[in-house]
């Protein structure tokens, strides 16, 4: 199986894996908004995060571009909800792509690499 967000295949040129964060209720402290005594008023889930850390790989650099300029191209506004599926075949469904983070330098050898970090959210009022 193949990963792939909004049933495209930004993932598949290098090793990535994913990364779930933490999940459970948002917690808002009580003297944050002026309540003089402790603890925490609960407000709700927080939204599922899900990272994809990996190496986009290519053969020359123009064609490390188009990986590159693939996956600009899905983050747009206002955020879409699309599927996000690991390399396991696990959906992740109404995900919002939301940042794209690449690593300083493109590593240059017998292929042109470059690391990066894609981030992806369940936004609830979209």
């Amino acid at each position: 199986m193949t990963a792939s967000y909004n049933n495209r295949l930004l993932f598949s040129s290098g090793p990535h894996r994913f990364w779930i964060g933490r999940q459970g209720q948002t917690q808002v402290s009580k003297l944050s908004q002026a309540v003089l005594e402790p603890g925490v008023f609960v407000i709700g889930l927080e939204w599922l995060r899900v990272l994809v850390v990996g190496r986009l790989v290519a053969t020359s650099e123009s064609a490390l571009w188009t990986l590159r300029s693939a996956m600009v191209a899905e983050l747009v506004n206002p955020p879409i909800r699309a599927p996000l599926v690991d390399r396991w075949g696990r959906t992740f469904a109404d995900m919002s792509f939301v940042t794209y983070t690449e690593s300083p330098r493109v590593d240059r050898g017998r292929s042109w690499s470059i690391g990066y970090t894609a981030e992806f959210k369940r936004i609830a009022d979209l």
